[in-house]
């Protein structure tokens, strides 16, 4: 029995691909437009996280690391991905832990995303990340990371240049930019971050 799905009609669904990350949903439709088609999702097991971490003298710490589907090297803030069932803040703390030795005593949400809505199920969140204390990163056996302390404003810059495209990056940075901009942010580490 086919369903409505906003203004598709979905007439039958089924698994295409699994693995432990993502399952591929393939979905026989009647589009819009009245004729028939066919609509593949990537469904995510996970919540994507991202973590802009913010030293005291405004710097943030990026990672740099290969990523596979583009096959180059990429600087991003801590990223990762955390069970749908799990907490979030439980889950953006192990990975900032892991990817940086980095720990929190201060944490904020400041961004909820879709990420490439056209074809995946994807959503993150993003957390600002205070009060740091620096430890002994604990990195996953698919990563081989760096790490950098940067200025907040030179990490803006790379974004504005492209040399940082990572689209959870791009947007953390830019929401926490307009937050320091707009009074959204204690006085102290907003001047820190803006260079005032």
């Amino acid at each position: 029995m086919a369903r409505k799905r906003g203004p598709w009609l979905v007439h039958e669904t089924r698994q295409a691909y699994q693995n432990p990350w993502i399952a591929v949903t393939e979905h026989d439709v009647t589009r819009p437009d009245g004729k028939p088609g066919v609509y593949g999702v990537v469904n995510f097991a996970n919540l994507a996280m991202a973590i802009l971490p913010v030293f005291e003298d405004g710097s943030i710490m990026l990672v740099g690391q290969h990523r596979f589907p583009q096959d180059r090297y990429s600087w991003e803030i801590p990223e990762g991905g955390g069970p749908l069932a799990d907490d979030p803040l439980f889950s953006a703390r192990r990975e900032l832990k892991e990817e940086t030795g980095l720990s929190a005593e201060h944490w904020r949400e400041i961004l909820r995303m879709d990420l490439s809505n056209s074809v995946t199920d994807e959503a993150a969140i993003g957390y600002l990340a205070t009060g740091l204390t620096r430890g002994e990163a604990e990195p996953e056996g698919t990563e081989e990371l760096e790490t950098r302390q940067v200025p907040f404003r030179a990490a803006l810059e790379d974004v504005s240049k492209g040399v940082i495209s990572d689209a959870l990056t791009v947007a953390m940075l830019l929401r926490a930019y307009y937050m320091a901009q707009e009074g959204e942010l204690d006085r102290a580490l907003a001047n820190a971050m803006l260079g005032r």
